[in-house]
């Protein structure tokens, strides 16, 4: 049993996620790692001694919460959680489908929120605990082909900070990391042709390589390594080249 805290971890299966995963796991934290995808999560470079597994949509509140109260009854409370897991389902809103939409909507945001309430209140008594919150730089800036995926990040940073400020006084950190066009599986599920030929032409003008997840990841890391009198409210990064 180890005397490191308990991270949470969701959209653990790949890219930010899993990084990050790898990090916490390296340094001898016991992990709770939430995904829709537990063969990926189990297929993790990770040494699994103090890592539980939940194969968990978290916008099903009722799971979310029933996952973390079982890894803290292992572990203890939960002194970070990484609100990771997202959608971007790229489509112009003159043709794209409502489904769509509401998808991006339930899980980039309401996800969040989930996530929030169900470790929040305990922070709270505790005086202490961190939330992370992983949107993107499509959450204060425009993106042609990306207006659900916007509307979805806005309410990111729109909830993030009104949280923040809502919670300061009880010394729990929320923070936000907006990373700009990366090396992960969010293009996977994007239907629509147009848009997915847009944004590769796009990457191509920067060098055909975008950030690589493992610098997100040392980001999260730094936040929640810095005393907990200090929070870093907000950090946007994104590969050197991306102009936008």
């Amino acid at each position: 049993m180890t005397n490191k805290k308990l991270i949470v971890i969701t959209g653990a299966s790949s890219g930010f996620g899993a990084e990050i995963a790898k990090l916490f796991n390296v340094a001898g934290n016991p992990l709770l790692l939430i995904g829709r995808n537990i063969k990926r999560m189990e297929a993790l470079p990770l040494d699994f001694q103090n890592v539980m597994l939940a194969q968990v949509d978290v916008t099903n509140l009722e799971d979310f919460t029933a996952s973390v109260r079982a890894a803290e009854a292992k572990f203890g409370p939960t002194d970070l959680l990484v609100n990771n897991a997202g959608v971007m389902l790229l489509g112009n809103v003159e043709n794209q489908s409502a489904h769509e939409w509401q998808t991006m909507l339930d899980t980039n945001v309401m996800g969040v929120l989930n996530g929030t309430q169900v470790v929040l209140q305990n922070m709270i008594d505790r005086q202490g605990g961190t939330i992370i919150n992983m949107s993107s730089i499509a959450g204060f800036k425009a993106f042609t082909n990306h207006a659900a995926y916007v509307a979805s990040k806005f309410g990111v940073h729109g909830a993030t900070e009104t949280i923040r400020q809502e919670v300061a006084s009880k010394n729990v950190r929320i923070s936000l990391v907006a990373p700009g066009a990366a090396e992960t599986d969010l293009l996977t599920h994007v239907t629509s042709a147009s848009a997915l030929s847009d944004y590769q032409a796009w990457k191509e003008s920067m060098g055909g390589l975008t950030l690589d997840p493992k610098y997100v990841a040392q980001t999260v890391k730094y936040i929640y390594d810095m005393p907990q009198a200090v929070e870093i409210r907000e950090v946007s990064i994104a590969a050197t080249r991306q102009d936008a």
